[in-house]
């Protein structure tokens, strides 16, 4: 379990940036080789301390460190960023190499992942019901297929890179509060392979990868929602020094419906209902994914009264479930009136009694808002 990042330093909450500076540079002192070199802990003791420095002395880390600890950074995706900072520097300094980069003493840099591609492709909603396979095209860093990535034209000889001696890394040493400061770096020849071309590829000019234009279908799964994204692992940019591809992600754009509102997996339609049938009951078609349905609408239908069509809205992802299709009816009172339509809505007005009106003068005031809300 990793120590609190306050108890590895030696610091209260509340403590402030110099103090918690302070406190990291003394305990960085006290891992000194020199002076503790009995312990061969020293090492993962620095690094547990680097990494408690960067969290504290980073506001943005530090609040939500504070809040969730250890598994909020990672959850989020905070990594240690030491490299090519003052405490890679300082690590450096003291044990010759940085944990956070390529090992310790001066070892070449690693395989390395390639990065990640983001793509787009837009869906209408009847496509993110069924389930829909499309296309996508996106320029990708791929893996030259003349020299196989080892930069060399076919048939020629790699040799060893001259100016780093085979390392891969370049070296220089100066005097710090801390002692020698000694700073590596990738060399500036053959890129931290320690290793270079007498004839470079003709394909890929000598650097092992090339843009090309990538066509890929694509399945996006039935029930997708709006802004989801699909992860098609390593499809993205091929790897360096043996290291795999990264991965591709394709964001899904639902076109909006003008039939229907998404709820999750829900979907709504509004469907008018004039008040004289709504008072006589009627039958009105509703659209669905499916096509138009007709449905009954009861004699006496309230505005807002909710028709639910179970099982017909879109599919879960990943469960067997799907959702439903509610019906809003929104009973629709009539404007203008011919002189004939008034005298027929007032005879009606007029025979009117308390007992048409009864099952609305039982409903409560909080139903009555429930439903003109819903």
């Amino acid at each position: 379990m990793r120590q609190d990042a306050y108890e590895l330093l030696g610091l209260p909450r509340g403590a402030e940036g110099p103090q918690v500076k302070k406190a990291f540079r003394q305990l960085a002192r006290e891992l000194h080789p020199d002076v503790n070199n009995h312990d061969p802990e020293a090492e993962e003791k620095f690094k547990a301390a680097a990494e408690a420095y960067e969290v504290l002395s980073d506001p943005e880390r530090r609040a939500v460190y504070d809040r969730y600890g250890w598994e909020g950074l990672d959850s989020r995706g905070f990594a240690a960023q030491s490299q090519g900072s003052p405490l890679g520097d300082i690590f450096e300094a003291f044990f010759g190499g940085n944990p956070f980069g390529g090992g310790f003493g001066g070892q070449a840099p690693g395989p390395m992942q390639g990065a990640d591609i983001g793509t787009e492709v837009e869906i209408s909603l009847e496509e993110a019901a069924t389930g829909h396979r499309v296309e996508v095209t996106y320029d990708s860093m791929q893996t030259c297929e003349r020299c196989h990535g080892n930069r060399a034209e076919p048939g020629t000889p790699i040799e060893t890179c001259e100016r780093c001696g085979g390392a891969g890394e370049l070296r220089s040493v100066s005097r710090t509060a801390f002692g020698q400061l000694v700073r590596s770096h990738p060399c500036d020849v053959c890129a931290g392979e320690g290793k270079v071309a007498r004839t470079p590829c003709t394909l890929c000019e000598g650097e092992g990868r090339r843009m090309t234009s990538v066509t890929l279908a694509v399945d996006v799964p039935a029930g997708i929602a709006d802004e989801q994204r699909v992860r098609l692992t390593g499809r993205g940019h091929a790897g360096e020094r043996g290291g795999p591809p990264g991965n591709l992600y394709v964001l899904v754009r639902v076109r909006p419906d003008d039939r229907f509102l998404r709820d999750g997996s829900d979907l709504i339609s509004v469907i008018d209902v004039p008040a004289p049938a709504a008072a006589l009951g009627t039958v009105v078609s509703v659209p669905t994914l499916d096509g138009e349905e007709e449905i009954e609408v009861p004699a006496g239908t309230q505005p807002g009264t909710v028709v639910e069509l179970r099982g017909r809205g879109m599919p879960m992802p990943g469960r067997s479930r799907t959702g439903d299709h509610r019906v809003v009816l929104n009973v629709v009172v009539p404007r203008n009136l011919t002189a004939r339509q008034r005298e027929l809505l007032e005879e009606l007005h007029d025979s009117m009694t308390g007992e048409n009106m009864q099952e609305a003068a039982d409903e409560s005031i909080l139903s009555k808002l429930k439903r003109a809300l819903r």
